[in-house]
């Protein structure tokens, strides 16, 4: 058969148009959405971002058209326009079909902008990592020069280069020959090596800086007030495709410029996204990445997918039970990630037991719930869940642990049993979480009158008590900023101690029990800034500087901190939350929330903050949503697309079940009973009220010691001495013997398959399959001691895998 080639020719040229059409962008985005030049040496680079209909996201800043209503006004050089005259223009981008137009803005395109210290030079020294804690940063310096770490006191830095060693660092009459220049451009031997070239952009800022007279600042010169890292998320199809960034601050003055240039561009994952000094992104193998850029006092960035090239994905429609499941589907495809399918009847009674209230099913509610024929029995088993005492004991022992409830030299025992009693009693009557925080931080008077003030009791340092109220209610471990500003975060060392400013006031005395100390407010009392020593106004951390005077500062505190003003507040609660019925929270660990440690699905945490605070942070509002979803009910079993997955929850994870629980869920199957110091015989594990008490059980399976209030106190990794434990401690063959439940069912005339069965079902909330039952006839098969072998089958499951672990 012959082929027109003509014909051939048009086929192909429509062929071509018509691929072409199919992937048309649904959206193009040009960043950021509007030019603003102030000064002749302003210029500000731009970036376009297409988004096609499967999500892919492309950089087509050089393919795309670009029109400048009034050229006269602005210079384009590639994707950077510079200013020529004063005026207002329109700049019209086109790509595909779609045309975005940006507004124009040229002001004094003729006036030279001073140079400026702490908004020019000391931006070089971040870029080229002179003050990282590797070099010049580090506490005592490098070859006898040093910075201060990522440029927290400018002043001194100032000092240090003119002043220190005059004469050698700076040369005004020959900048050239300076060490500055000398060493950062590798004239001279530098260990750290060439950092810039002659000539360059940096060069230049440090010669016009030697040329103006090597000033400091004054104090009218507008300072950075915020920062946008664009574009503010992509998808990347493919190894080795990029995607370049563009940074803009913002001014006191109501300024803003392009300081992508002056920007240090880091990646929490440089195997999928790795980002060089120029801001530009290179896709590498399939994952997840955050990329950020830091300037000033400014870390900010943006997430990043990258996909193998051409990958081809179609997300099934999967039933939604609620937002989480929408929120988290939405992520999962974006990833291209199938999530796993529901869990069993068995699987899901089991786990949300342990999860919500810290026992086992009992055999009879095992058995009621499987042969309950309702559709929603899961529903109506969550809420039965809610409504009994364990679920609030469960809470009271995760909030001692963080409120570091534990006698001492301090507080004595008996405070510490009436504060774990008020505690108790605020979540047994699910109280709102706002309002015993409230309570909590702005609690005064007698540690036995008024338990909250215990609070202020276990910790006297005013800095470590603003350390942890931060921590813990916030997520925020905000130490770092106390001797330099935060290196991954927003916090400065003026946030540090303005927050610790609203606790400068508690003042403590004795009470007429020599065990009770009394807790108030003295009305007097400051901060100051470890450098220069200013008294710091107190200052809400990421809000504004409240009116505290005449005021109990800590009554002031808690009001905002536990209201829907702090933005932290509800997420970080539901954080905590989240982490509790998943193993893991959605910022990772839950009281490390900082820029550079991004919520793996930023959308479901905030969702799940506003809804908490809707429902007027009601503890048990939240943990139904979370037990209700499909994302709570999905298989540990994974798929092709999910096995690797680790932070997206797409399927359930395997989680080793917390030492309190562990114990407690040993002593219920074995029936028998424990005995802790200050309970009643045959209380639970989490029960305990102080934590000092523990036993070799608790402590070799990771219980926390409440001594900080940090999450990572809790151990949930298996160990050596775990095992061994199970193997040959108490834990199992003594309460084995000392329960005697095999003996009393063999005294009911049961049947040894009986008695495994029950055995499964007490331990593993299922039963035994044909295959396990088989092995264990034969096990018994010709054992005249039926007894010691139905025991040994019991020890075998306690030790297993399958009773240890949450799944």
């Amino acid at each position: 058969m012959k082929i027109n080639s003509a014909l051939t020719t048009v086929l192909l040229l429509f062929l071509s148009s018509a691929s072409l059409r199919a992937e048309d962008p649904v959206k193009v985005e040009v960043f950021p959405a509007d030019f603003n030049l102030e000064t002749s040496r302003d210029y500000q680079s731009y970036v376009i971002q297409a988004t096609y209909a499967n999500g892919i996201t492309q950089d087509v800043t050089d393919q795309a058209t670009v029109q400048i209503a009034n050229p006269a006004l602005v210079r384009l050089d590639k994707n950077v326009l510079y200013p020529i005259a004063d005026g207002s223009t329109e700049v019209a981008i086109s790509y595909g079909k779609k045309t975005v137009k940006v507004p124009m803005s040229v002001k004094q395109a003729k006036v030279d902008r001073p140079i400026s210290f702490k908004l020019d030079v000391m931006p070089i020294f971040m870029r080229s990592g002179c003050n990282s804690g590797a070099c010049h940063g580090a506490a005592r310096g490098k070859d006898g020069f040093r910075l201060s770490l990522f440029g927290f006191d400018p002043d001194g830095d100032h000092y240090r280069l003119t002043r220190e060693i005059n004469g050698r660092r700076v040369n005004q009459a020959f900048p050239e020959e300076g060490l500055l220049i000398e060493k950062a451009c590798g004239k001279v031997p530098h260990t750290g090596g060439d950092k810039i070239k002659v000539g360059d952009q940096y060069y230049q800022t440090l010669i016009r800086w030697h040329e103006a007279g090597l000033p400091i600042d004054e104090l009218t010169v507008a300072k950075p007030v915020s920062m946008e890292v664009y574009p503010k998320a992509g998808v990347l199809d493919g190894k080795g495709t990029t995607q370049r960034l563009t940074v803009r601050a913002k001014y006191s003055d109501g300024t803003d410029r392009d300081v992508t240039s002056l920007a240090l561009f880091l990646s929490n994952n440089d195997n999928s996204a790795k980002v060089d000094s120029n801001g530009v992104i290179t896709a590498g193998e399939r994952g997840e990445a955050f990329v950020m850029a830091r300037f000033a006092t400014f870390t900010i960035g943006s997430p990043f997918v990258v996909l193998p090239k051409g990958l081809q994905f179609e997300a099934k429609k999967l039933p939604e039970n609620n937002y989480i499941d929408k929120l988290v589907h939405n992520k999962l495809e974006k990833l291209r990630i199938e999530p796993s399918g529901l869990c069993t009847d068995e699987e899901f009674i089991r786990r949300v037991f342990i999860d919500v209230v810290g026992v086992l099913p009992t055999p009879e509610e095992y058995r009621k719930y499987m042969a309950d024929k309702n559709p929603n029995k899961r529903e109506a088993l969550v809420d039965d869940l809610l409504s009994r005492k364990e679920f609030a004991e469960l809470w009271v022992m995760k909030w001692a642990e963080l409120l570091q409830i534990r006698s001492g030299n301090q507080v004595s025992y008996k405070a510490t049993l009436l504060y774990y009693n008020w505690l108790q009693d605020k979540i047994a009557r699910n109280v709102p979480v706002n309002e015993w925080v409230k309570e909590l931080l702005s609690a005064s008077g007698g540690t036995f009158k008024n338990p909250a003030s215990n609070y202020f009791e276990g910790e006297n340092d005013i800095l470590k008590i603003s350390e942890n109220v931060a921590q813990v209610f916030m997520g925020m471990r905000i130490q770092c900023s106390q001797c330099h500003n935060h290196p991954f975060d927003r916090w400065t060392m003026n946030d540090y101690y303005g927050f610790a400013a609203f606790f400068a006031q508690i003042g403590r005395k004795q009470a007429d029990d020599p065990r009770e100390r009394i807790v108030f407010n003295t009305g007097g009392g400051e901060v100051r800034h470890l450098l220069g020593g200013r008294v710091m106004a107190p200052k809400f951390l990421g809000g504004e500087e409240p009116d505290v005077k005449g005021k109990d500062r800590r009554i002031v505190l808690a009001e905002w901190l536990a209201s829907p003003e702090n933005p932290y507040f509800a997420t970080n609660m539901a954080n905590i939350v989240w982490a509790h019925f998943f193993g893991k929270g959605i910022i990772d660990e839950v009281d490390d929330v900082r820029v550079s440690n991004p919520a793996s699905n930023a959308e479901l945490l905030n969702e799940l903050g506003r809804q908490f605070t809707n429902y007027k942070y009601d503890l048990k509002k939240l943990v139904k949503d979370i037990c209700l979803s499909r994302t709570y009910q999905l298989s540990t079993t994974g798929n092709d697309s999910n096995a690797s997955d680790t932070r997206n929850f797409a399927k359930a994870t395997v989680r080793r079940i917390r030492a309190e629980t562990m114990l407690d869920c040993i002593s219920e199957v074995t029936e028998t009973k424990n005995k802790f110091p200050g309970l009643p015989l045959g209380a639970r594990a989490v029960q305990i009220a102080d934590g000092n008490v523990s036993n070799y059980f608790l402590t070799t399976f990771g219980r926390a010691s409440r001594e900080t209030v940090c999450s990572c106190e809790v151990k949930l990794d298996p160990s050596l001495s775990q095992s061994l434990h199970m193997l040959n401690g108490d834990a199992t063959t003594q309460r084995i013997l000392q329960g005697n439940l095999i003996g009393r069912m063999l005294q009911e005339k049961k049947s040894p398959e009986e008695i495994i069965e029950e055995i499964y079902i007490r331990t593993l909330v299922r039963k035994p399959t044909t295959q396990e039952m088989g092995k264990l006839q034969l096990a018994l098969a010709g054992e005249k001691d039926k007894k010691r072998v139905l025991e040994d089958i019991f020890w075998a499951v306690l030790n297993s895998r399958e009773f240890l672990f949450n799944h």
